[in-house]
């Protein structure tokens, strides 16, 4: 596969010690440099977005703008296969845009100008722009659905297919995803499917539960909050108990922000950056909000609550461990059948917290 890259690409490889590709890599390269639609099914946190980038951007064979587009499914998403997807385009002289909302549309349609070759954006902004005839699409023939179950979620599906249908006919379309949670009769006919979940381990990636009544639970954030050179990403089922964590964390001042999803995109990305710079120790989340955030190094994360489901705690999961890393899960758990329902989503180990050091009971 690294003999097919482009020369240029090489060195980068080297820099990036880049040695080993992951099977959603290996397997999804061929046939999508061969211009074949495909469906890809990894685990999050094996390297998808590159699974894609690097077989689409090293076909492209000429200057011309707008042949790729990128979908995805929230603004952070989006900006982070807009970082990846710039680091690899650039040395083939190839450019990226970014288009999302919460961002200057006026500012966006002025760099569309410059004739990008690659699109990457949120399904809302990329319409509102084909609309208006900024946007064109009759030289799009890359299109791709990343977590594309979350495009085909009710607040985006009917955008989605307005893109769709703006296309040309003859395009090809990647659909990415960590799950295989989705409609069939969305999916195009004639789709090559690679699902890697079997023969991708993800064993670097320890699992424990904390025994802690419902009353202690914020007590025990705003002492990890407190443990040094420690950083967790913390998971609720719902926002209500976002907020009132939040509060209740920041009047005993503890090291904590929350990822509500009323912080506007600027904010955002201020407290992302803090977060992955060590000021921050806890960043309080629900699924929705923190679809798609991507964490270099995440030493854990934290289940506040017992996940509803086994697809809901692989994502989270996936946070850590991330391209091979280490990492751990933390569960808090506050009853036996919560325990149990844990049980069935993970092999688990008891710890508990000591003197800012967490324990593995025997």
């Amino acid at each position: 596969m690294k003999n097919k890259f482009p020369p240029i690409w090489q060195d980068q490889l080297d820099q990036l010690d880049f040695n080993q590709f992951t099977p959603i890599q290996e397997k999804a390269f061929e046939p999508i440099r061969d211009g074949k639609s495909v469906l890809g099914i990894s685990p999050t946190g094996t390297g998808k977005t590159l699974a894609y980038l690097w077989p689409l951007l090293s076909s492209l064979t000429s200057q011309k703008a707008q042949q790729i587009l990128i979908l995805a499914p929230n603004t952070e998403l989006a900006g982070q296969i807009f970082d990846v997807a710039k680091a690899w385009a650039e040395p083939l002289n190839l450019t990226c845009q970014v288009l999302i909302s919460g961002s200057s549309q006026k500012r966006q349609i002025e760099r569309l100008k410059k004739g990008p070759q690659i699109i990457i954006g949120t399904p809302g902004r990329i319409w509102e722009l084909i609309k208006i005839k900024k946007l064109k699409m009759m030289a799009v023939d890359k299109i791709v659905l990343d977590e594309f179950d979350q495009l085909f979620e009710e607040s985006q599906a009917h955008f989605v297919n307005h893109i769709l249908n703006h296309a040309p006919r003859d395009y090809q379309l990647i659909y990415m995803s960590a799950t295989d949670k989705y409609k069939k009769d969305l999916i195009a006919e004639d789709v090559v499917t690679i699902d890697v979940r079997e023969t991708t381990s993800l064993s670097n990636i320890d699992h424990y539960y904390l025994d802690v009544s419902k009353r202690d639970k914020i007590d025990l954030l705003r002492k990890m909050s407190n443990i040094p050179d420690f950083r967790g990403l913390v998971f609720f089922n719902s926002l209500s108990d976002l907020g009132a964590s939040d509060e209740k964390l920041t009047y005993r001042s503890a090291n904590v922000v929350s990822l509500a999803s009323d912080v506007n995109v600027k904010f955002r990305k201020v407290i992302l950056e803090k977060f992955k710079a060590n000021e921050i120790n806890l960043l309080l989340a629900t699924d929705l909000v923190a679809r798609g955030i991507d964490i270099d190094n995440l030493e854990c994360v934290i289940n506040f609550d017992v996940p509803r489901d086994l697809e809901v705690y692989t994502h989270r999961s996936g946070r850590t461990g991330r391209m091979g890393k280490n990492g751990a899960v933390i569960t808090l758990v506050s009853h036996p059948e919560e325990l149990k329902k844990l049980k069935k989503y993970a092999k688990v180990q008891a710890i508990r917290l000591k003197n800012q050091d967490f324990i593995i009971e025997d």
